[in-house]
């Protein structure tokens, strides 16, 4: 099967070698249908059953499916057979940053563009709920037009893995790009985590070395802990100053991604990037995927959409059912969306949702991916009010609800959210970002 020219699940055509770990191989291959380069992960399953890995495979899933952005690498589908699951994805043709930062210092300009980049996906990330926890120039990877791309989320972590203080425990990453506080393994904030590991890798690309290195790991954790670094005499000012606020040992006086992005030397030639538009991905459920028989239906995504419950699936880690989800959502999430979680089947939502649209004189439009359209329309005038509602299944009995408005205006979605649909859901929401009500 691994071998040059063979093709899989009669969707791709395998072709070298583009490398290789302990638990999977990748490979270049071709879609069949648009002769596109992607790059397609073969995990051998008995491998990953065998060291207790399924969990991780999931929740790698889980995150490229969330987390959609230019910079990011895009997960296009995921297959399997009886021994191997295939995770196809974005091909991109540059190869990993690191083999350029490993030639010597990256040219200031250059630098700076893949730093905005890298702040943008990470960005992205964050207002998911999702934390990178390994950001480092091997797993950041770059396009044939020399764009950078976020890849290998293996040991990222989502919001709801914190525990009630709020914070991560599992101490994870690479030693030269860890913050200290996951050193110190007293729980650490996972967005705060990330953006010092972005601050090692700017210096790393404009000096072409660590800023924190010494043979013995011990004393390396001590100079991280202490953040004692020295810049070289060809780093500008403002980089030194930028890079003394994001290399700040104390989480809790580090820069934020926003004050980064008001940074004068940040700003410098920026170019906006916006996040992708979810798109309906064939992802398999990863349950069936570790089966004995294996199951190639995500190569046939028709298939799925033929099941009753049509959604849009990211079988997430399983949770405890004690635990407090809010810190899943973004608190200063943007006017024109909401998120709820339900512990009710999707089904049961999707019915309350219809009946909620009903009253309300919405028209109602199901789309594949477990996504509802609501239109309604402002009566003496011609601005539609059209809202979008997704259903992600976090576990079978427990779901992520998206509420965002499309058109119309702002006002009286807000109205429309805050008096008419929070209501009327009370009995099937479990917590809404933030509380709504307090808001009025």
């Amino acid at each position: 099967m691994e071998n040059k020219g063979v093709v899989l699940l009669q969707r791709y055509e395998l072709g070298r070698l583009l490398g290789q770990g302990t638990f999977a191989k990748v490979y270049h291959g071709r879609s069949l249908k648009t002769g596109d380069s992607v790059a397609i992960k073969v995990t051998d399953k008995e491998k990953v059953l065998k060291v207790g890995m399924v969990d991780q495979i999931k929740r790698e899933i889980s995150v490229m499916g969330l987390v959609r952005h230019p910079n990011i690498v895009q997960l296009y589908e995921v297959m399997a057979s009886k021994t191997k699951i295939y995770f196809v994805m974005e091909y991109a043709k540059g190869g990993e940053l690191f083999n350029k930062v490993a030639k010597g210092k990256l040219k200031e300009d250059v630098a700076r563009k893949y730093f905005q980049q890298l702040i943008s996906a990470v960005e992205l990330c964050h207002s998911k709920g999702v934390y990178h926890r390994d950001l480092k120039p091997e797993n950041i990877l770059l396009d044939e037009n020399g764009n950078l791309k976020v890849s290998d989320f293996g040991l990222s972590a989502l919001a709801e893995s914190k525990r009630q203080d709020g914070l991560l425990h599992t101490a994870c990453g690479t030693p030269a790009y860890v913050a200290p506080e996951v050193i110190n393994r007293k729980g650490y904030d996972g967005s705060k985590a990330d953006i010092w590991s972005c601050g090692v890798i700017l210096y790393v690309m404009l000096a072409g070395f660590l800023p924190f290195h010494d043979s013995n790991l011990m004393e390396m954790y001590k100079k991280i802990g202490k953040g004692e670094f020295k810049c070289p005499n060809w780093f500008p000012t403002e980089v030194r100053r930028l890079l003394s606020k994001i290399l700040d040992p104390n989480p809790n006086t580090r820069i934020s991604i926003a004050k980064i992005k008001e940074n004068y030397w940040f700003k410098k030639g920026l170019v906006s990037t916006t996040e992708r538009e979810s798109k309906d991905l064939a992802l398999m459920d990863v349950n069936s995927a570790f089966s004995p028989s294996g199951n190639s239906s995500a190569a046939e995504p028709k298939q799925e959409l033929a099941k009753p419950n049509i959604l849009n699936a990211f079988d997430i880690i399983s949770l405890s059912a004690g635990f407090d989800l809010s810190g899943l959502f973004d608190e200063n999430a943007h006017k024109k969306e909401a998120r709820f979680t339900s512990k009710q089947p999707a089904s049961v939502i999707i019915s309350k949702l219809e009946e909620v649209a009903r009253l309300l004189r919405f028209k109602v439009k199901k789309k594949s991916g477990g996504l509802l359209k609501l239109e309604g329309s402002k009566e003496g005038g011609n601005d539609v009010l059209s809202i979008d509602i997704e259903i992600f299944e976090v576990t079978p009995s427990f779901h992520l609800v998206e509420v965002k408005k499309c058109s119309g205006d702002t006002l009286d979605y807000q109205k429309i959210l805050r008096q008419d649909l929070q209501p009327a859901l009370d009995d099937i929401v479990l917590a809404w970002q933030g509380d709504l009500r307090q808001q009025e």
